[in-house]
Protein backbone atom coordinates (compact mmCIF):
# COMPACT_ATOMS: atom_id res chain seq x y z
CA UNK A 1 0.00 0.00 0.00
CA UNK A 2 1.37 3.31 -1.09
CA UNK A 3 1.57 5.63 2.29
CA UNK A 4 1.26 9.85 1.40
CA UNK A 5 2.86 11.77 3.96
CA UNK A 6 1.96 15.50 3.72
CA UNK A 7 4.23 18.29 1.45
CA UNK A 8 5.47 19.66 4.64
CA UNK A 9 7.64 16.38 5.47
CA UNK A 10 8.49 15.16 1.97
CA UNK A 11 10.01 18.65 0.75
CA UNK A 12 11.89 18.82 4.00
CA UNK A 13 15.83 18.99 2.03
CA UNK A 14 18.41 16.94 4.54
CA UNK A 15 20.32 18.42 7.10
CA UNK A 16 23.63 17.86 4.98
CA UNK A 17 26.01 17.97 7.80
CA UNK A 18 24.22 15.24 9.33
CA UNK A 19 24.47 13.46 6.69
CA UNK A 20 28.06 13.91 6.37
CA UNK A 21 28.48 12.96 9.95
CA UNK A 22 26.63 10.08 9.48
CA UNK A 23 28.86 9.11 6.38
CA UNK A 24 31.61 10.05 8.77
CA UNK A 25 30.88 7.60 11.33
CA UNK A 26 30.05 4.40 9.22
CA UNK A 27 33.63 5.14 7.42
CA UNK A 28 35.27 5.44 10.94
CA UNK A 29 33.06 2.11 11.89
CA UNK A 30 35.36 0.41 8.69
CA UNK A 31 37.94 1.23 10.07
CA UNK A 32 39.14 5.02 8.40
CA UNK A 33 40.95 7.46 10.67
CA UNK A 34 38.20 10.94 10.25
CA UNK A 35 38.90 14.29 11.17
CA UNK A 36 35.66 16.01 12.02
CA UNK A 37 35.78 19.40 11.08
CA UNK A 38 32.21 19.22 10.15
CA UNK A 39 30.17 18.91 13.10
CA UNK A 40 29.07 22.40 15.45
CA UNK A 41 29.57 20.59 18.97
CA UNK A 42 32.65 21.88 21.81
CA UNK A 43 34.93 19.14 21.98
CA UNK A 44 35.24 20.08 25.98
CA UNK A 45 33.09 17.80 28.33
CA UNK A 46 30.82 19.48 30.27
CA UNK A 47 32.03 21.23 33.93
CA UNK A 48 31.95 18.88 36.67
CA UNK A 49 29.76 21.08 38.87
CA UNK A 50 27.36 20.95 36.55
CA UNK A 51 26.89 17.06 36.09
CA UNK A 52 27.30 16.92 39.93
CA UNK A 53 23.91 19.05 40.33
CA UNK A 54 22.31 16.72 38.19
CA UNK A 55 23.54 13.81 39.78
CA UNK A 56 22.26 14.94 43.02
CA UNK A 57 18.76 16.30 41.32
CA UNK A 58 18.51 12.63 40.42
CA UNK A 59 19.11 11.02 43.51
CA UNK A 60 17.29 13.20 45.72
CA UNK A 61 13.62 12.71 43.45
CA UNK A 62 13.55 15.88 41.62
CA UNK A 63 12.76 13.60 38.40
CA UNK A 64 8.85 14.89 38.23
CA UNK A 65 7.19 17.47 35.63
CA UNK A 66 7.67 20.97 36.80
CA UNK A 67 5.87 24.09 35.89
CA UNK A 68 4.90 23.94 31.69
CA UNK A 69 7.31 27.41 32.06
CA UNK A 70 10.43 25.82 33.65
CA UNK A 71 11.82 25.82 36.92
CA UNK A 72 11.13 29.24 38.90
CA UNK A 73 14.70 28.97 39.94
CA UNK A 74 16.07 28.34 36.24
CA UNK A 75 14.45 31.59 34.87
CA UNK A 76 15.49 33.90 37.59
CA UNK A 77 18.57 32.85 36.94
CA UNK A 78 18.69 33.53 33.59
CA UNK A 79 16.88 36.87 34.27
CA UNK A 80 20.22 37.63 36.66
CA UNK A 81 22.77 36.78 33.78
CA UNK A 82 20.98 39.14 31.39
CA UNK A 83 20.86 41.89 34.11
CA UNK A 84 24.83 41.00 34.36
CA UNK A 85 25.91 40.68 31.13
CA UNK A 86 23.56 43.51 29.20
CA UNK A 87 21.96 45.61 32.11
CA UNK A 88 18.84 44.65 30.59
CA UNK A 89 15.88 44.04 32.78
CA UNK A 90 13.22 41.17 32.09
CA UNK A 91 10.74 39.45 34.12
CA UNK A 92 11.01 35.38 34.82
CA UNK A 93 7.65 35.07 33.65
CA UNK A 94 8.60 35.97 30.11
CA UNK A 95 11.21 33.12 30.31
CA UNK A 96 9.94 29.54 28.80
CA UNK A 97 12.46 26.77 29.23
CA UNK A 98 12.14 23.81 26.41
CA UNK A 99 14.18 20.94 25.46
CA UNK A 100 17.04 22.91 23.44
CA UNK A 101 16.20 25.69 21.47
CA UNK A 102 14.78 23.75 18.43
CA UNK A 103 11.61 22.79 20.50
CA UNK A 104 11.63 26.72 21.41
CA UNK A 105 12.27 27.83 17.65
CA UNK A 106 8.86 25.28 16.62
CA UNK A 107 6.96 26.97 19.65
CA UNK A 108 7.59 30.33 18.56
CA UNK A 109 6.35 29.93 14.84
CA UNK A 110 3.24 28.13 15.47
CA UNK A 111 2.16 30.66 18.36
CA UNK A 112 3.44 33.42 15.13
CA UNK A 113 2.88 31.85 12.04
CA UNK A 114 -0.52 31.53 10.01
CA UNK A 115 -0.02 29.95 6.35
CA UNK A 116 1.47 32.38 4.10
CA UNK A 117 2.94 34.56 6.31
CA UNK A 118 6.66 35.72 6.05
CA UNK A 119 9.99 35.59 8.16
CA UNK A 120 12.42 37.94 7.04
CA UNK A 121 15.87 35.83 7.18
CA UNK A 122 19.00 36.19 6.21
CA UNK A 123 21.08 33.78 3.14
CA UNK A 124 23.42 32.65 3.98
CA UNK A 125 21.60 30.74 7.27
CA UNK A 126 21.50 28.53 9.49
CA UNK A 127 19.94 25.27 7.87
CA UNK A 128 17.03 24.77 9.81
CA UNK A 129 15.23 27.70 9.83
CA UNK A 130 13.46 27.89 6.67
CA UNK A 131 12.37 24.39 7.64
CA UNK A 132 11.05 25.61 10.55
CA UNK A 133 9.10 28.40 8.98
CA UNK A 134 7.83 26.23 6.60
CA UNK A 135 7.01 23.26 8.96
CA UNK A 136 4.04 25.59 9.79
CA UNK A 137 2.71 27.16 6.48
CA UNK A 138 4.86 30.02 6.52
CA UNK A 139 7.15 31.24 3.78
CA UNK A 140 11.17 32.12 4.24
CA UNK A 141 12.06 35.74 2.68
CA UNK A 142 15.64 35.38 2.27
CA UNK A 143 17.93 38.64 2.24
CA UNK A 144 21.10 37.84 0.51
CA UNK A 145 23.54 39.16 2.21
CA UNK A 146 27.26 40.66 0.61
CA UNK A 147 30.15 38.22 1.37
CA UNK A 148 32.44 41.09 1.55
CA UNK A 149 31.29 42.29 4.89
CA UNK A 150 31.33 38.61 6.10
CA UNK A 151 27.22 38.06 4.89
CA UNK A 152 26.07 40.73 7.65
CA UNK A 153 22.47 41.60 7.16
CA UNK A 154 22.06 44.82 6.21
CA UNK A 155 18.82 47.06 8.19
CA UNK A 156 18.08 49.19 4.89
CA UNK A 157 17.76 45.66 2.66
CA UNK A 158 15.67 43.88 5.48
CA UNK A 159 13.30 47.56 5.75
CA UNK A 160 13.01 46.88 1.55
CA UNK A 161 11.55 43.61 2.41
CA UNK A 162 9.32 44.01 5.01
CA UNK A 163 4.85 44.44 3.71
CA UNK A 164 2.15 43.09 5.03
CA UNK A 165 2.91 39.50 5.23
CA UNK A 166 5.90 40.19 6.69
CA UNK A 167 5.36 38.98 10.41
CA UNK A 168 9.04 38.76 12.13
CA UNK A 169 12.70 39.74 11.05
CA UNK A 170 15.09 36.32 12.48
CA UNK A 171 18.53 37.45 13.07
CA UNK A 172 21.45 35.26 14.45
CA UNK A 173 24.60 36.60 16.16
CA UNK A 174 27.50 35.27 16.61
CA UNK A 175 26.54 33.46 13.58
CA UNK A 176 25.68 29.97 12.41
CA UNK A 177 27.90 29.80 9.45
CA UNK A 178 29.61 32.72 9.03
CA UNK A 179 30.92 32.84 12.49
CA UNK A 180 30.04 37.20 12.28
CA UNK A 181 29.02 38.89 15.16
CA UNK A 182 26.43 41.73 14.42
CA UNK A 183 27.66 45.53 15.47
CA UNK A 184 25.53 47.26 18.27
CA UNK A 185 25.03 49.77 15.49
CA UNK A 186 23.69 46.88 13.32
CA UNK A 187 21.19 45.76 16.03
CA UNK A 188 20.28 49.40 16.69
CA UNK A 189 19.13 50.28 13.07
CA UNK A 190 17.57 46.71 12.56
CA UNK A 191 15.35 47.23 15.66
CA UNK A 192 14.24 50.95 14.34
CA UNK A 193 13.62 50.01 10.64
CA UNK A 194 11.45 46.57 12.07
CA UNK A 195 9.00 49.01 13.49
CA UNK A 196 6.13 46.78 14.98
CA UNK A 197 7.47 43.71 13.10
CA UNK A 198 8.90 41.63 15.55
CA UNK A 199 12.99 40.64 15.93
CA UNK A 200 13.27 37.01 16.38
CA UNK A 201 17.55 36.67 17.80
CA UNK A 202 18.88 33.24 17.58
CA UNK A 203 21.77 34.11 20.52
CA UNK A 204 22.68 30.31 20.73
CA UNK A 205 26.44 31.56 20.83
CA UNK A 206 26.22 34.14 22.53
CA UNK A 207 29.72 34.28 24.65
CA UNK A 208 31.52 32.57 22.12
CA UNK A 209 32.95 36.15 21.00
CA UNK A 210 36.30 36.87 20.42
CA UNK A 211 36.99 40.46 18.93
CA UNK A 212 34.48 43.32 19.92
CA UNK A 213 31.53 42.91 22.01
CA UNK A 214 29.04 40.65 22.71
CA UNK A 215 25.02 42.00 22.27
CA UNK A 216 21.44 41.22 23.04
CA UNK A 217 18.61 42.36 21.21
CA UNK A 218 17.28 43.13 24.22
CA UNK A 219 19.14 45.98 24.35
CA UNK A 220 17.61 48.11 21.40
CA UNK A 221 14.24 46.56 21.38
CA UNK A 222 11.43 45.04 23.75
CA UNK A 223 9.64 43.65 21.02
CA UNK A 224 11.88 40.78 20.13
CA UNK A 225 12.06 36.75 20.98
CA UNK A 226 15.51 35.20 22.13
CA UNK A 227 16.56 32.30 21.33
CA UNK A 228 19.15 30.83 23.50
CA UNK A 229 20.45 27.67 25.46
CA UNK A 230 23.46 26.01 27.40
CA UNK A 231 24.64 23.91 24.55
CA UNK A 232 27.68 25.97 22.70
CA UNK A 233 29.44 28.12 26.16
CA UNK A 234 28.64 25.35 28.50
CA UNK A 235 29.05 22.04 26.37
CA UNK A 236 26.01 20.80 26.64
CA UNK A 237 24.62 19.82 23.66
CA UNK A 238 23.14 16.51 24.73
CA UNK A 239 21.26 17.84 27.92
CA UNK A 240 18.63 19.30 25.13
CA UNK A 241 18.14 22.25 27.48
CA UNK A 242 17.12 25.84 25.77
CA UNK A 243 14.86 29.00 26.47
CA UNK A 244 12.97 31.32 25.13
CA UNK A 245 12.53 35.02 26.27
CA UNK A 246 9.21 36.72 24.80
CA UNK A 247 7.20 39.75 25.46
CA UNK A 248 4.48 38.94 28.42
CA UNK A 249 1.59 39.38 25.68
CA UNK A 250 2.55 36.13 24.00
CA UNK A 251 3.39 33.97 26.55
CA UNK A 252 -0.09 32.62 27.25
CA UNK A 253 -0.44 31.40 24.00
CA UNK A 254 3.37 29.65 24.31
CA UNK A 255 2.45 28.34 27.17
CA UNK A 256 -0.56 26.41 25.95
CA UNK A 257 1.24 25.21 23.08
CA UNK A 258 4.14 24.23 25.39
CA UNK A 259 1.80 22.32 27.51
CA UNK A 260 -0.03 20.65 24.89
CA UNK A 261 3.32 19.53 22.75
CA UNK A 262 5.96 19.19 25.22
CA UNK A 263 4.52 19.64 28.76
CA UNK A 264 7.62 20.21 30.39
CA UNK A 265 11.53 19.96 30.56
CA UNK A 266 13.65 17.51 32.43
CA UNK A 267 13.63 18.69 35.74
CA UNK A 268 17.08 17.22 36.66
CA UNK A 269 18.16 18.99 33.59
CA UNK A 270 17.59 22.03 34.43
CA UNK A 271 19.11 21.91 38.04
CA UNK A 272 22.28 21.44 35.68
CA UNK A 273 21.69 24.77 33.79
CA UNK A 274 21.11 26.72 37.10
CA UNK A 275 24.20 25.57 38.18
CA UNK A 276 26.29 26.44 34.93
CA UNK A 277 24.64 29.94 35.27
CA UNK A 278 25.49 30.64 38.95
CA UNK A 279 28.56 28.03 39.71
CA UNK A 280 31.88 28.34 38.22
CA UNK A 281 32.62 29.98 34.76
CA UNK A 282 35.87 29.31 34.48
CA UNK A 283 35.69 26.48 31.81
CA UNK A 284 33.59 28.76 29.96
CA UNK A 285 36.75 31.67 29.97
CA UNK A 286 39.19 28.87 28.90
CA UNK A 287 37.58 27.67 26.07
CA UNK A 288 37.06 31.29 24.70
CA UNK A 289 40.66 31.39 24.72
CA UNK A 290 41.05 28.34 23.13
CA UNK A 291 38.82 28.63 20.00
CA UNK A 292 40.15 32.05 19.51
CA UNK A 293 43.82 30.12 19.43
CA UNK A 294 42.32 27.65 16.61
CA UNK A 295 39.87 30.37 14.77
CA UNK A 296 43.48 32.16 14.30
CA UNK A 297 45.70 29.15 13.40
CA UNK A 298 42.58 27.72 10.77
CA UNK A 299 42.42 31.60 8.86
CA UNK A 300 45.33 31.21 8.26
CA UNK A 301 45.92 27.76 7.35
CA UNK A 302 42.71 28.25 4.64
CA UNK A 303 44.34 31.37 3.35
CA UNK A 304 47.06 28.70 2.65
CA UNK A 305 45.66 26.45 0.80
CA UNK A 306 43.82 29.08 -1.61
CA UNK A 307 40.54 29.52 0.11
CA UNK A 308 39.16 32.53 0.51
CA UNK A 309 37.47 34.50 3.57
CA UNK A 310 36.63 38.17 2.86
CA UNK A 311 36.01 39.16 6.39
CA UNK A 312 37.59 37.34 9.32
CA UNK A 313 34.73 35.60 11.84
CA UNK A 314 35.11 36.57 15.09
CA UNK A 315 32.29 34.65 16.50
CA UNK A 316 30.96 30.98 17.41
CA UNK A 317 33.48 28.16 15.89
CA UNK A 318 33.20 28.48 11.88
CA UNK A 319 34.77 29.71 9.35
CA UNK A 320 32.58 29.88 6.29
CA UNK A 321 35.38 29.31 3.06
CA UNK A 322 34.87 30.36 -0.68
CA UNK A 323 36.39 27.04 -2.43
CA UNK A 324 35.05 27.75 -6.02
CA UNK A 325 38.78 27.62 -7.71
CA UNK A 326 38.17 23.76 -6.35
CA UNK A 327 34.81 23.07 -7.51
CA UNK A 328 31.24 24.79 -8.04
CA UNK A 329 29.06 22.12 -6.13
CA UNK A 330 30.16 22.50 -2.84
CA UNK A 331 27.82 19.27 -1.87
CA UNK A 332 30.21 17.02 -4.41
CA UNK A 333 33.33 18.91 -3.37
CA UNK A 334 32.59 17.99 0.66
CA UNK A 335 31.88 14.18 -0.69
CA UNK A 336 34.71 13.87 -2.02
CA UNK A 337 37.15 15.56 0.57
CA UNK A 338 35.32 13.05 3.27
CA UNK A 339 35.62 10.18 0.97
CA UNK A 340 39.33 10.75 -1.09
CA UNK A 341 41.18 11.51 1.90
CA UNK A 342 38.84 11.50 5.42
CA UNK A 343 38.04 14.83 6.05
CA UNK A 344 34.58 15.74 7.36
CA UNK A 345 33.50 19.36 6.29
CA UNK A 346 30.00 21.13 5.90
CA UNK A 347 28.90 22.17 2.33
CA UNK A 348 27.93 25.61 2.12
CA UNK A 349 24.69 24.84 0.23
CA UNK A 350 23.24 23.38 3.89
CA UNK A 351 23.31 27.16 4.21
CA UNK A 352 20.99 28.11 1.17
CA UNK A 353 22.06 29.55 -2.03
CA UNK A 354 23.70 32.14 -0.77
CA UNK A 355 26.44 29.53 0.32
CA UNK A 356 26.72 27.52 -2.31
CA UNK A 357 30.53 27.14 -3.73
CA UNK A 358 31.58 27.40 0.32
CA UNK A 359 32.52 25.08 2.86
CA UNK A 360 32.08 25.51 6.38
CA UNK A 361 34.84 24.06 8.39
CA UNK A 362 34.52 24.03 12.38
CA UNK A 363 36.92 24.47 14.73
CA UNK A 364 35.47 23.00 17.51
CA UNK A 365 37.80 19.99 17.83
CA UNK A 366 41.58 19.87 19.16
CA UNK A 367 44.50 21.89 17.49
CA UNK A 368 46.46 18.42 16.82
CA UNK A 369 43.03 17.44 14.07
CA UNK A 370 42.43 20.36 12.97
CA UNK A 371 46.43 20.77 11.72
CA UNK A 372 45.67 17.20 10.18
CA UNK A 373 42.83 18.10 8.72
CA UNK A 374 44.25 21.16 7.12
CA UNK A 375 47.55 19.14 6.27
CA UNK A 376 45.48 16.47 4.42
CA UNK A 377 43.01 19.12 2.50
CA UNK A 378 46.24 21.37 1.32
CA UNK A 379 48.22 18.24 0.29
CA UNK A 380 44.85 16.92 -1.68
CA UNK A 381 43.99 20.60 -3.30
CA UNK A 382 47.67 21.19 -4.46
CA UNK A 383 47.46 17.55 -6.21
CA UNK A 384 44.50 18.28 -8.02
CA UNK A 385 45.76 21.58 -8.88
CA UNK A 386 48.68 20.00 -11.04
Amino acid sequence: MSIKLSRRVTDIPPFHVMEVLERAQELEREGRDIIHLEIGEPDFPTASHICEAANAAMCTGNTKYTHSLGSPELRAAIVDNYKQKFNVDISPDQIIISSGTSPAMLLLFMALLDSEDKVIMSNPHYACYPNFVRAVGGEPDFVYTNEDNGFILQPEDVAAKIDERTKAILINSPSNPTGQVLPASTLEELARVAGDVPIISDEIYQGLVYEGEDHTILEFTDNAFVLNGFSKLYAMTGWRLGYLIAPMEYMRTLQKIQQNFFISTNAFVQQAGIAALTGPQDQGHEMVKTYDKRRRYLLQRIEEIGLEVKCEPKGAYYVLADARKFGEDSLELSQRILEDIGVAVTPGIDFGKGAEGHLRFSYANSMENIKEGMDRIAAYFAEKSK
